[in-house]
């Protein structure tokens, strides 16, 4: 790992992070020349934060891609997304009593991630308000995504898994979805074997629920669908 301090900064890109929308390159400068940070750089495939470890820093990565996953008691390893820069880390996790990383943190190819200690950043956002504003949008927001992804959690089969998705996304009124995920993707989403999904796809299209081509689902049966999920929660 190699840390480059107050160097090497495209500061371009950080015009592209929601936590910095809306603020003029001019300024996110003048802000960053009021605190300590520093850039580091990790290779591929290196474990960056261990679960439970304390969050302790704003980090941005400015270059490359990590993914979060969690290992249950069983060994299973379950991906929770990959977060391509410039993206933030375990924002909502950097206040509260709680406040550790609730992930493995891995690069997935050469990464530079930015660090600003949290009471230093506490201090930026106490001074501009576009700052502030944008980190608690952020935090909401992820707090959404991670209700969603325990949502799915509760599900005890990958049919319900893919009947639940499949209804969130077409809601009351479509009655077609475009998957915005590879099966790879929705695999690593759910926390199953690739083959199962494509599987599951399948036999949902036997049965008559959907009609799948390639990434266009059709609904035939929003009631079976639904039925899915209702037979097959689990208990709260």
């Amino acid at each position: 790992m190699l840390i480059l301090y107050k160097k090497g900064m495209d500061y371009s890109v950080l015009l592209k992070t929601h936590v910095f929308r809306g603020i003029q390159i001019s300024e996110i400068e003048d802000m960053l020349n009021m605190v300590p940070w520093q850039i580091k750089k990790y290779h591929s495939k290196t474990l960056i934060v261990q679960s439970g470890e304390e969050v302790r820093n704003l980090m941005i990565v400015v270059k490359g891609s990590v993914k979060g996953e969690m290992v249950d008691y069983a060994g299973r390893v379950i991906k929770i997304e990959d977060i391509p820069a410039p993206g933030a880390l375990a924002s909502a996790f950097m206040f509260g009593n709680s406040n550790r990383f609730p992930v493995n943190v891995i690069s997935l190819s050469e990464t530079e991630i930015l660090f600003i200690k949290k009471s230093d950043f506490l201090h930026l956002m106490m001074k501009n308000d576009i700052l502030l504003m944008n980190f608690l949008d952020m935090i909401s927001n992820r707090s959404q995504f991670l209700s969603e992804k325990i949502k799915f959690l509760n599900f005890k089969t990958i049919k319900s898994k893919l009947a639940q998705y499949i209804l969130g996304k077409a809601g009351n009124e479509r009655s077609s979805i475009i998957f915005d995920m590879t099966q790879n993707n929705l695999a690593d989403y759910f926390g199953v074997a690739r083959p199962s999904v494509g599987r599951a796809l399948g036999e949902m299209e036997a049965d008559g629920f959907i009609e799948a081509r390639g990434k266009n689902i059709r609904l035939l049966d929003k009631k079976g669908l639904a039925d899915l999920t209702r037979d097959q929660a689990g208990s709260v």
